[in-house]
């Protein structure tokens, strides 16, 4: 495992959301949610991080237009960069496992993913519903739509999907977490609104990776 690089702009940088104390989180206490994969093969959460270090992503739901744009970006993360870190790279829906496949070819995104239908985790870690914006709203990197045009993608995918749904609770917020090897928990961020996703050169770096250059391809920036 390479060393966590330390993310000095971190603390100057506001944003809406917030980093939880990792300590005050308690992971063993999900020990009894379980998550479901695009068959509906039921496994635990805490395998998630048994044996290696996890990045675990929380999305809002497979319909929104922002979650869309930020897993497409995930999707861009080289299966070796993780691999050769023990690293795994996960996404975590509130749907139902039907929609985890469609979503994947949307996005190219061909990391784990998994989804938690009855928000058991969401709910245990405390992730908000409802939208919360500060007088300066932070932007997503990761988000090339505005919220007019995201909004109309959004609901003519709802409309043309084969079961006219959210795909997910669309008051649900999700978050972030680094955890393990075991139950420590490295990070914590929970989303306060749709735009307030971590970035996810933070997380790389934060869990040991080198960052990369999201604008295009997936660059190596040496830093």
């Amino acid at each position: 495992m390479a060393p966590v690089v330390p993310i000095t702009r971190q603390n100057q940088i506001a944003r809406s959301g917030h980093q939880d104390d990792p300590h005050d989180i308690c992971v063993s206490d999900l020990n009894d949610c379980f998550i479901y994969d695009r068959y509906g093969v039921c496994k635990t959460f805490s395998g998630l991080f048994q044996h290696n270090r996890a990045i675990i992503i929380f999305v809002r739901n497979f319909l929104c237009y922002t979650c869309k744009e930020y897993v497409e970006d995930l999707g861009k993360i080289p299966q070796h960069m993780l691999q050769e870190s023990n690293v795994r790279l996960v996404v975590i829906g509130q749907s139902s496992y039907s929609h985890i496949e469609g979503f994947c070819a949307l996005t190219g995104y061909p990391h784990e993913i998994y989804v938690d239908p009855q928000r058991q985790i969401y709910t245990k870690l405390g992730m908000r519903r409802g939208e919360t914006y500060m007088e300066t709203p932070s932007k997503s990197p990761h988000v090339k739509s505005g919220l007019l045009i995201g909004s109309l993608k959004s609901m003519w995918r709802a409309m043309t999907s084969p079961a006219f749904d959210f795909q997910g609770d669309p008051l649900q917020q999700g978050g972030a977490l680094i955890v393990g090897p075991g139950p420590e928990v490295h990070f914590a961020h929970f989303d306060m609104n749709r735009l307030d996703h971590m970035p996810i050169n933070w997380l790389l770096q934060m869990a040991g990776l080198q960052t990369l250059d999201f604008s295009d391809s997936p660059k190596v920036i040496h830093i």
